[in-house]
């Protein structure tokens, strides 16, 4: 019976369009929703004058097995591309300097990136006991209890940039970096917890995303959503925008907790070519932003309304440039580099992505992308555009050793772009799962639950698919 039941799901992202595939093909009865007139949601991919540009997520990483059988079944495995092996060098920025990002052992001891001090205060992690109030720490308090100050100013703060374009005194670690916080409370330490939990990893088919593999499209990562709409077609209506949940009836019998309604049936109103339109389904999934999905469900349920509202999204903006090679002054053989807070820059990275995947220039030319914002420098966005964008490249020149000015400039500004799992996420997340309960065939996805990653929301998909499944 599950399988004719009818689902509507709000947003052709990835989270969306890879619940879509996989209800489709199990026989549900599918339509989604979208407010822009093409599939992809935050991935954008464009092209100008020679260079592949994407200006929201650049890559993937392999930790589930579904990410590649999602891509073999909607026919794209000729255009996936795995990182080159030069791109496993990270670079971080110390006193100016670019040092590579220590990765094993030997390397760490040969390091200049941290102190003689600094490396001691790793060895100590072992003999560190668990916190008191897990639940309610930062990924800063979390790292300078176990690995000591220096390693969080100089590995943890810049990743916590790189990854969520975030501030790590902010961002909660039970919420945000989930299995570091399960090596401690189960393992009672991360060294530890990496040795056991891999051999769980191994029995899940599962890969850590410290040793997963990095994974683009050749013609980028809107390839990947764009493949998965394309076997949905009819199931996808675009420039819909939706207005509002409701329940199906507005009468005062239609109680979700009454045995005649406990299917749930909903009723989805939405905007189409000047006109309104609805929906009746059974399921929804709403898989947009939480901003967004906080309007659509505002009368239904004002408390979720909050919850969602208080999910901070921090402005970044994408800056890509291309230059070409002859003109750069140091040797690109690494992923990029990430920026301390403590180094006080105008930006919070560079991405070398024409060493990192093939197609994103021509072979006498260098592609660059550069990350400005974030949680952690947000007022930045005070000032005029264009000062913006001269300071950030006149420091990514001199930290690159490039006198000669850029043949290409691409800028996206995303007001709103990845959602902060700050301290007290689980009040959000218990809310949740509260508001689910209490309204059968509502399920909340989309990046700002249970992951950022695009492997996250693949994965994720998977799991509303079983719940829808299981549901009576």
């Amino acid at each position: 019976m599950n399988n004719k039941k009818k689902v509507t799901i709000l947003g052709a992202g990835i989270s969306g369009l890879a619940t879509a595939y996989w209800l489709h093909k199990d026989g549900f009865d599918v339509k989604i929703l979208e407010a822009k007139s093409m599939p992809g949601g935050a991935m954008e991919t464009s092209f100008e004058n020679g260079f592949l540009i994407d200006f929201g997520p650049n890559s993937g990483l392999e930790t589930t097995p579904l990410i590649r059988q999602l891509v073999d079944e909607v026919g794209l495995s000729d255009e996936m591309i795995y990182a080159s092996e030069v791109s496993n060098k990270r670079y971080i920025l110390r006193d100016n300097k670019l040092h590579p990002l220590p990765m094993n052992p030997i390397s760490l001891i040969k390091s200049k990136l941290f102190s003689n001090k600094g490396k001691f205060r790793l060895l100590g992690e072992p003999f560190v006991g668990k916190s008191d109030d897990g639940y309610y720490q930062s990924i800063a308090q979390f790292v300078s209890r176990r690995l000591g100050q220096e390693f969080l100013d100089y590995a943890i703060d810049p990743f916590v940039s790189g990854v969520f374009a975030g501030d790590p005194h902010k961002l909660s670690v039970k919420s945000a970096f989930p299995k570091l916080y399960r090596l401690e409370e189960v393992y009672g330490g991360l060294v530890k917890g990496m040795i056991k939990g891999a051999r769980e990893r191994k029995k899940r088919a599962e890969e850590s995303k410290q040793s997963a593999k990095m994974f683009s499209f050749i013609n980028g990562m809107q390839s990947f959503p764009m493949a998965i709409a394309n076997k949905l077609k009819d199931n996808i209506l675009f420039e819909c925008r939706v207005k509002s949940v409701e329940c199906r009836t507005q009468s005062e019998e239609c109680k979700i907790q009454n045995t005649e309604f406990k299917t749930g049936r909903w009723k989805i109103i939405y905007e189409n070519g000047g006109h309104t339109h609805e929906i009746i389904s059974d399921y929804v999934l709403s898989a947009v932003p939480a901003y967004i999905t906080s309007k659509i469900f505002g009368a239904l349920d004002s408390n979720l309304a909050t919850h969602l509202e208080h999910i901070y999204y921090p402005p970044v903006m994408v800056l890509y440039i291309g230059f070409n090679k002859k003109d750069i002054g140091i040797p690109l053989d690494g992923f990029g580099y990430l920026i301390p807070s403590k180094e006080k820059k105008n930006f919070l990275g560079a991405i070398w992505s024409s060493v990192i995947f093939p197609n994103r220039c021509d072979d006498d030319k260098a592609a660059f992308t550069i990350f400005i914002g974030g949680a952690r420098s947000s007022q930045l966005f005070d000032t005029d555009k264009n000062v913006i964008i001269e300071n950030a490249l006149s420091q990514f020149k001199q930290i690159m050793n490039i006198n000669a000015d850029p043949i290409l400039i691409k800028e996206k500004l995303w007001l709103k772009a990845i959602p902060q799992y700050n301290l007290g996420y689980i009040e959000h997340e218990n809310y949740f799962d509260k508001f689910e309960k209490e309204n059968p065939g509502i399920f909340l996805g989309g990046n700002y639950r249970g992951g950022i990653s695009v492997g996250d929301c693949v994965k994720n998909s998977e799991l509303v698919v079983k719940r829808m499944q299981s549901a009576e």
